[in-house]
């Protein structure tokens, strides 16, 4: 028995420098880092835009409606904090109409659209911001009688302001929801017919949501 302990202790010993030789021998690979993805916001973009409007007048009937049309726009970033300048334009179909004693007169906004500044907080892919600027409708204004209806149409210019949220769901891809108010101010109709009608200040509550694609792909890699 003490030879077989002995002989199992020299093979040991015998084999222990030849596996710490092995081991040394190995090359030590560093584990590969995670790749973070890091959104950055700066470049044009072009989108789609469509959504509700509403009028904030005190008494009925209101003006209520939609709209759909396209966007384009410009962010800057620096740091957390993004700043552009973005312009839209929708067809609409936001109007209301009365009746009394056998006229019908009846307000329709065909068009509508902005250009705002935006300036916001970025969060990675999630931005917060408020925006404001210039709005404008192309309104039509018709009256109804004994079958026989006229219409004049005038250009609304005004302001706007509100706030929203955009986030990116795909590399070149985001998604936005945004509150608008808007102020146009009032126009005269029928001025040439010897009735002018005035129509005083338009203001309009709008909720909108739009899709935007953005060029120049905006992720890079942060290792």
């Amino acid at each position: 028995m003490k030879k077989v302990l002995l002989a199992s202790a020299c093979l040991f010993a015998l084999a222990a420098p030849a596996s710490a030789a092995d081991l040394a021998a190995r090359p030590y690979t560093k584990a590969p880092v995670a790749v973070a993805s890091v959104y950055n916001w700066t470049g044009f973009y072009l989108g789609i835009v469509g959504g509700g409007a509403w009028e904030n007048a005190s008494g009925d009937p209101k003006m209520k409606g939609g709209f759909v049309g396209g966007t384009a726009g410009y962010n800057w970033q620096t740091g957390n904090v993004v700043f552009g300048i973005e312009a839209d334009g929708s067809w609409a179909d936001v109007s209301a109409s009365a009746t009394a004693l056998g006229v019908t007169v009846s307000s329709k906004t065909d068009a509508l659209g902005t250009v705002r500044g935006r300036i916001g907080y970025a969060v990675n892919q999630v931005l917060f911001y408020g925006t404001g600027g210039y709005a404008w409708i192309d309104n039509k204004l018709s009256v109804s009688a004994l079958g026989v209806t006229v219409s004049d149409t005038k250009w609304h210019s005004g302001w706007t302001v509100g706030a929203g949220v955009e986030a990116f769901f795909a590399p070149q891809w985001s998604v936005k929801g945004e509150y608008l108010y808007r102020s146009l101010g009032g126009e005269t109709y029928f001025s040439g017919l010897g009735a002018p009608v005035n129509t005083g200040t338009i203001n309009f509550h709008t909720v909108q949501v739009g899709v935007n694609y953005h060029f120049g792909g905006p992720i890079v890699a942060k290792y």
